[in-house]
């Protein structure tokens, strides 16, 4: 059990390192690209609204949520939620974060496969992931003394594995709506050379915070079907 749980920390602890090299390189890119201001002089809000009228969406609400990098788009209730940061700043980080999350509204209205998946997904991974972590382990400690231990340990990576598709499901999802945003700010004239290459960079490396978690996610449901099959 000592090996076991070393190696799960040592997975865990490399993980964790990656995640936050990879977050705090997008907050400097954020903080870099939040002094590039926009020439049009536009919100993020504005760019928000903007980008919905230019699309034909009138029913979808932006409105500000506290916090940093809170921003999201709540398909429940149609709302663009933006941080007070982007809610308020008119610079290339607002304006690309503000049409980043808008893209999501565009993928809704479209009807977007890949949203529509992720969607269906999120109620059985809201469950599945309070649960999967507690299932396995309980079921690793029974395959000492049990004959049924494996079962619950293969039902417990199960749950945990809709929670790792959940994350790769997620890429193409946050890719789209960045391709969307940039060719909207690009095709529309919204932003210079500068700023448009500000807000590039800047959703590129949001993107990464989801590559690095779906690796992780990845990595640590073969750590354990590799442990479970090895006591098994």
């Amino acid at each position: 059990m000592f090996g076991f749980d070393m190696g799960y920390i040592m997975l865990a602890g490399v993980m964790m390192l990656f995640s936050a090299l990879v977050s705090g390189r997008l907050k400097s890119k954020f903080k870099k690209y939040s002094k590039v201001h926009l020439r049009n002089g536009m919100s993020g809000a504005e760019i928000a609204e903007k980008m919905l009228a230019d699309h034909g969406i009138f029913d979808v609400k932006v409105i500000s949520t506290p916090g940093m990098l809170t921003d999201h788009y709540n398909p429940a209730n149609k709302t663009v939620n933006l941080s007070e940061g982007v809610y308020n700043m008119r610079n290339a980080s607002a304006a690309a974060v503000a049409a980043h999350e808008v893209g999501h509204a565009v993928q809704h209205a479209k009807g977007y496969e890949w949203l529509q998946m992720r969607s269906k997904l999120v109620p059985v991974v809201s469950v599945a992931s309070n649960l999967s972590m507690w299932v396995i382990f309980a079921g690793i400690a029974l395959m000492a003394s049990t004959g049924f231990g494996a079962t619950v340990a293969w039902i417990g990576l199960g749950l945990f594995g809709m929670g790792t598709l959940f994350s790769f499901v997620t890429l193409p999802v946050e890719y789209d709506a960045s391709n969307r945003a940039l060719a909207w700010l690009k095709n529309k004239n919204m932003v210079s050379q500068q700023e448009y290459a500000g807000a590039e960079d800047a959703l590129k490396w949001a993107a990464r915070t989801y590559v690095v978690a779906a690796i992780g996610s990845l990595a640590t449901l073969l750590y354990f079907a590799l442990q479970i099959m090895g006591r098994d």
